[in-house]
């Protein structure tokens, strides 16, 4: 009996750094509904905390396999210092002004702003998750969101590939000011995850390297 060989994968390795485990399992669960290109394939780092995410960054950008680094995380609250500060140090390490713009992935003020669109057009005020806990209750049937596992598990449960759809329409009407409550960029990078042409993974590449 001949043993198949394992199938060598020759498209595009992309590393998103996550700030926490909201972010982690939100697009582990969208990995696992096979809706974005076959052309790549996602390594997922967890920073545990947005304060590790720029470290992290440098170590994959100067050490991983990948073929290209992205990063994914909160604005979180009014005046964004710990937010403009990933920015600027990211910005450092490529020597250039808006290195960060060009991979960053955010969601103002939290990233539950992107996974509410899931279920309806809301615009939240806060990243606590105490003021936004009735807000999910009412559209999901979570019940005190405080973001524990548990709870995390059964919210990313009631995402599927229709509302994956349905946040996708909602989220492009979002600004995509990251000073702006009730923002994303989202959009900019479903569209690069959904599409067979890697082109865009070069481009980013070019601007980063100056």
């Amino acid at each position: 009996m001949v043993s198949k060989l394992p199938q060598i994968f020759t498209g595009s390795r992309i590393c998103i750094i996550c700030e926490g485990d909201e972010e982690y399992e939100y697009l582990e669960k969208l990995i696992s509904l096979d809706i974005w290109s076959r052309e790549y394939r996602f390594q997922l780092e967890n920073a545990e905390g947005n304060g590790n995410i720029p470290a992290r960054y440098q170590n994959e950008y100067q050490n991983s396999s990948s073929d290209i680094v992205l990063v994914f995380c909160d604005t979180d609250k009014k005046p964004y210092e710990q937010y403009a500060d990933i920015k600027r140090k990211i910005n450092e390490f490529h020597g250039m002004e808006n290195a960060a713009d060009q991979i960053i992935i955010y969601g103002n003020p939290c990233t539950m702003q992107i996974i509410i669109e899931h279920w309806d057009d809301v615009v939240l005020s806060s990243h606590k998750k105490k003021r936004n806990a009735p807000i999910i209750f009412e559209l999901t049937g979570v019940d005190g969101y405080k973001g524990r596992a548990d709870q995390r598990q059964e919210l990313f449960s009631r995402i599927t590939k229709e509302n994956y759809q349905e946040m996708r329409e909602r989220i492009k009407k979002m600004p995509s000011d990251d000073t702006v409550e009730g923002s994303t960029n989202f959009d900019r990078f479903l569209k690069y995850f959904t599409t067979d042409d890697t082109k865009w993974i070069q481009t980013i590449n070019q601007v980063l390297d100056g």
